[in-house]
């Protein structure tokens, strides 16, 4: 069994990118069991160990709404945070933004929608109003000496309006950027993006400056869309840890794309990560037996597999309704 790809150096790409972690919180939020804390706490620290330098560790939402991230504060106090990584945290608003201070959070997230529909289905705003929420706690979090990253979620389509403008999502997106946001997620949530189209947007921004991209699988176009953003020049690309994840607020998302396959692409390109590609491979398949399913990665199935789990390993608490998805960041 081969273990690692057989690395061809290809002309166009960045010698080296960072990826975003995104298993911890947009990963397990989405999961029908509760994760016990102590399982994430093990789950980030693992990650660390395979070589992530960012590691996107909870979300302070309202637990009612996400309840699989309800020991956010738990979680951040007992976790251990190695020297030289980055552990981020969503917050949806100021209350969120209080918590994080509390716990010595350093980097924040935000999450803006590019459409009305998602706008007023995940944050009960407008795709104007939606400002008014996340203004204010840009504004204080920068105060307060803390980076704040924004995401934006469809920007390639919305399964109630379909393809999102263009320029649509350049407009939010600059207005973040302008806001202060040091880095700018554009996020295909439901997974219908192209190649073409994902050059387009990266041209429609002026460039990759600021820029991350944040794929979903659902039409089997991560990779490619992927590809095509690093030949845009984007070097910092969002994804999870054995591909777990989703959205939970639009049920046409299916999971992230997957640190493994990632990076199996990229060692391939000759494109460097820092990751150690065998620690991430063990780090799912224990995962995964927790979770009591297998991974989804094509590269885990191939070089890890999955056993299934035993009953004294899965996390076995069901996870309550998740509510109307208006309110979900609600405090």
């Amino acid at each position: 069994m081969t273990r690692e790809p057989y690395p061809v150096r290809a002309a166009g790409l960045p010698e080296r990118i960072t990826i975003h972690e995104v298993g911890p919180r947009d990963g397990l939020q989405n999961e029908s069991v509760i994760v016990p804390v102590e399982v994430k706490a093990e789950f980030i620290a693992r990650l660390a160990a395979a070589g992530h330098r960012v590691i996107e560790a909870t979300s302070f939402v309202h637990p009612k709404w996400v309840p699989q991230l309800a020991d956010a504060s738990q979680l951040l106090e007992s976790m251990e945070r190695v020297p030289g990584v980055r552990y981020p945290v969503l917050v949806p608003n100021d209350r969120g933004l209080d918590r994080a201070l509390e716990h010595g959070v350093e980097e924040i997230a935000v999450f803006a929608s590019a459409t009305e529909t998602f706008a007023a289905r995940n944050l009960n705003r407008t795709l104007e109003s939606q400002f008014e929420m996340f203004e204010p706690v840009i504004a204080r979090a920068l105060a307060h000496g803390l980076r704040v990253r924004a995401y934006v979620s469809m920007c390639f389509g919305d399964p109630w309006e379909g393809p999102t403008p263009i320029g649509q999502v350049v407009s939010v997106g600059r207005r973040l950027l302008d806001l202060g946001c040091f880095e700018l997620s554009l996020g295909d949530t439901v997974g219908v993006g192209t190649p073409g189209h994902v050059a387009a947007l990266i041209e429609a921004f002026g460039g990759p400056a600021g820029l991350a991209v944040h794929f979903h699988d659902t039409y089997g176009q991560a990779l490619a869309n992927t590809l095509a953003a690093l030949r845009e020049g984007v070097t910092v690309v969002d994804a999870s840890t054995g591909g777990i994840g989703g959205c939970p607020y639009a049920e046409s998302a299916t999971g992230n794309l997957a640190t493994e396959d990632l990076v199996w692409m990229l060692h391939g390109l000759g494109v460097e990560t820092g990751l150690d590609l065998a620690s991430l491979v063990e780090t799912s398949t224990w995962l995964a037996a927790r979770l009591g399913r297998p991974s989804p990665s094509r590269v885990v199935q191939a070089l890890g597999g999955t056993p299934p789990a035993g009953p004294a390993d899965r996390a076995t608490t069901p996870a309550p309704g998740q509510g109307t998805t208006a309110d979900n960041v609600k405090e």
